[in-house]
């Protein structure tokens, strides 16, 4: 493509984009460096670049993992602290689109709102609706979904008993209004994950007090704002070189906290509750505000960058309170308890929905797909999907670590494509009423409410969704493109005799998610 703003109207394209969050950023600096003859454009449905953290604007927002492995592999972080905001996070994707060259591949306000397979032109035809409200088509060789995996219009909000009643101020961090002031204001934040852990410090910095009211309580994890030995190694080793060994180091930990969560729970358990009481005041009720009763990475950790909220409960600037909402009020919540929390602004910090690819209307040959009875092929593609790719980052690790993985091995697998003269790439199953099992192993509400919309992964690879750094490296990057699961055809051909249309029974085991 050339020009800043290309004319899509009727135009075809090698490679077709959607979203420009990382995924979809990380997929156009590996089309470009490894396919630079490919026409690809990304579209995206927002006014600006960013995804994620271009949609959140709440106070505190950040990452909730360290910059060494939330920044792309192919460039470094140049920030000094070990969490970046969402501002630095906007700077940084920037900064990979200039230095890329990738500004005039990307258009903002394009939504993708339906996509359709035609097997005998073996491409996909993308019905895109413009910000102007005027509907444009295109079609694309291959399509990579870089949508993450939650609805943007619209958080998760649950049925919240004389919700109506209540006369101050309620908010939802997914929506957080501009000029929303808290300085000198009582606040409840109602949940315990990682935008309450998030919101709790940032507001207490200017709020009169705020309170966190929790179910149950999260595992919190505190840890360093600032990585001494990843800058001791950029000194050391230079800006690249060490950058990358940070990196490293960083992966190793990000596992070794997630292999011990997992295989000695309550090792990790007692660990975690000791670090806890020490940056508590003497005397506090750990066991009944930080302690949980499933086992850790059962839902996700949560971090605190130098354990900030627990600083803000000994300065008496946050609190928090562990029981069930009975009702609102007018100027408040009664719990179950008896208590009443009186709040001049409530913050329902009350999780996200779960959408798979976006939202986005799916067919073969003008045949509706059911993505929830897919099931993922190496954490990429789906079943009887052909020439569509997505990525889903790790729930136990940074989102980043798995772009790398994915852009290549689909830049390898353009590659084969070329060198055979296929125009078709298609997983099948290998056998008819394959056990399944929920595409991600958490407990976590947002995730048990939406899994159901989710595509499935079997019982084992290369059907699964990894969540794995090891394991991804053995199927994306060291193993070969080429798998028995996995077809090529030409358009010469005769497709072959399966069903890629329709909708087929699955083995839905565990199905109680």
């Amino acid at each position: 493509m050339s020009g800043s703003t290309p004319n899509l109207d009727h135009e075809h394209v090698a490679v077709l984009v959607i979203g420009a969050g990382i995924s979809g950023i990380g997929c156009a600096h590996y089309l470009r460096t490894n396919h630079p003859q490919r026409r690809f454009v990304v579209l995206e449905a927002r006014g600006h670049i960013g995804g994620t953290w271009d949609l959140f604007h709440y106070p505190g927002i950040r990452s909730d993992s360290d910059l060494h492995t939330f920044g792309f592999e192919f460039k470094p972080w140049l920030g000094e602290h070990t969490f970046a905001s969402g501002a630095e996070i906007i700077r940084y994707l920037a900064e990979a689109v200039a230095e890329g060259d990738l500004g005039k591949r990307i258009l903002t306000g394009h939504r993708v709102v339906a996509l359709d397979w035609s097997s005998a032109q073996a491409r996909w035809r993308a019905t895109v609706t413009r910000a102007d409200r005027h509907t444009i088509e295109l079609t694309a060789d291959w399509v990579f979904a870089g949508t993450g995996y939650y609805r943007y219009d619209s958080g998760y909000l649950p049925e919240l008993p004389g919700i109506n009643a209540y006369r101050g101020r309620l908010v939802h961090p997914q929506s957080w209004p501009e000029n929303l002031d808290c300085s000198g204001k009582q606040i409840v934040v109602v949940g315990s994950g990682a935008t309450a852990v998030t919101l709790v410090p940032a507001l207490a910095s200017n709020a009169a007090h705020v309170t966190m009211l929790q179910r149950s309580p999260s595992y919190i994890l505190s840890l360093p704002r600032r990585d001494e030995v990843a800058l001791w190694l950029q000194r050391r080793f230079g800006l690249k070189r060490g950058y990358g060994l940070a990196r490293r180091k960083n992966m190793l930990i990000q596992s070794g906290i997630y292999e011990l969560c997992r295989r000695h729970p309550r090792l990790a358990r007692r660990l975690i509750r000791r670090l806890t009481t020490r940056q508590l005041p003497a005397g506090y009720p750990v066991d009944e505000h930080f302690h949980p009763a499933y086992e850790p990475w059962d839902q996700r950790l949560c971090f605190a960058p130098s354990g900030d909220i627990f600083r803000a409960i000994r300065e008496g600037k946050a609190s928090v309170v562990t029981d069930r909402i009975e009702t609102f009020t007018t100027t408040g919540v009664r719990l179950a308890s008896g208590k009443q929390l009186d709040a001049d602004v409530v913050v329902t910090a009350t999780g996200l929905q779960l959408q798979a690819l976006g939202g986005i209307e799916l067919r073969l040959d003008g045949v509706p797909v059911d993505i929830a009875e897919r099931v993922s092929f190496r954490g990429m593609m789906l079943d009887g999907v052909p020439n569509l790719a997505y990525l889903i980052g790790y729930t136990n690790a940074s989102w980043t670590l798995k772009v790398g993985l994915v852009c290549s091995h689909l830049c390898r697998l353009l590659a084969y494509m070329d060198q055979g003269g296929y125009d078709t790439c298609v997983a099948e199953l290998p056998y008819p009423h394959m056990p399944t099992r929920p595409l991600l192993d958490l407990s976590s509400g947002y995730v048990t409410r939406g899994l159901r919309s989710m595509p499935r992964q079997g019982p084992r690879a290369p059907w699964i969704q990894p969540m794995s750094l090891r394991a991804d490296k053995r199927m994306l990057r060291d193993a070969p493109v080429t798998d028995r699961n996995l077809h090529f055809r030409r358009a010469r051909e005769a497709p072959p005799q399966t069903d890629l249309h329709g909708t087929r029974p699955l083995a839905l085991t565990n199905t109680s998610v």
